[in-house]
């Protein structure tokens, strides 16, 4: 009998735990995540004094421009400060590079933004990396250039065979010295090792940067089955045969077009 009274307890104890019990409420997706004065908090800017590039977010890029850096066409989204943005005029960089211009009909679309101030940058909504130039050098497509330090020298080069069909001047910048670089990449790059016998080909609409030991060859692989789009692969591709690196995105962008100077 004790047995059985202990064991009624025992369910009695049950059945109130479980009327108690209060059913699982639906997810909130409509509620603040945020009281203002956290998100604020959180978003605000972060000063980390000593680099020239920062990264605000993964997305955003903060410059400290004291003298004058050179950036992406349209990459600015806000600054602070006196300084003032100048499009890359026809005789910047000396006669060489406007020789080039002359002969391309085509201008590089970077800005030179100089002055004492803070300027915030971005491309697209891509992923920023910074680099860092220590004497060596690097090639990156315009598409994927966002920004880089005056110390860093450059030089432009207009793919003009990818251009014709690719409705755009595609052009990179060979990038040198010493200084901070920051580029853009839709998604996280990867780096492909290219070796003496085991070239690269790649997508130029996915291709980010190289070394500058590398000149890539454009092939062009055109049919008719891959003008109404049954080909099997790209109509243009670059090859990267030697000794270096190539990098690419898990994207294809169209390309920076260069307009008519």
């Amino acid at each position: 009998m004790a047995q059985m009274f202990a064991g009624l307890l025992i369910v009695r104890f049950g059945l109130g735990n479980f009327s108690r019990m209060e059913p699982t409420p639906p997810p909130k997706s409509d509620v603040a995540t945020h009281t203002l004065a956290a998100f604020l908090d959180e978003t605000a800017e972060r000063d980390n004094p000593g680099d020239v590039f920062e990264l605000e977010s993964t997305k955003m890029l903060e410059a400290r421009v004291k003298g004058k850096i050179w950036s992406k066409l349209g990459a600015m989204i806000a600054y602070r400060g006196n300084l003032k943005f100048n499009r890359e005029g026809m005789m910047a960089g000396g006669f060489g590079k406007a020789l080039l211009k002359m002969v391309s009909g085509e201008m590089s679309p970077l800005v030179e933004i100089s002055g004492d101030g803070l300027v915030y940058l971005a491309d697209s909504g891509k992923q920023i990396t910074i680099l860092r130039l220590d004497g060596d050098s690097i090639n990156v497509s315009g598409n994927d250039l966002l920004a880089f330090e005056d110390t860093v020298g450059y030089d432009i080069t207009m793919h003009r065979r990818v251009a014709g069909m690719m409705a755009g001047g595609l052009f990179s910048a060979k990038l040198s010295g010493r200084g901070m670089v920051a580029i853009g990449t839709h998604g996280k790059p990867l780096t492909l090792r290219v070796r003496p016998g085991d070239p690269v080909i790649t997508d130029p609409n996915a291709t980010v940067a190289w070394s500058s030991s590398l000149q890539p060859d454009i092939r062009t692989d055109i049919s008719m089955k891959s003008l109404f789009g049954r080909g099997g692969g790209e109509s243009f591709q670059m090859v990267f045969q030697g000794e270096g690196f190539v990098v690419v995105q898990p994207f294809e962008e169209t390309p920076t077009a260069a307009p008519a100077g």
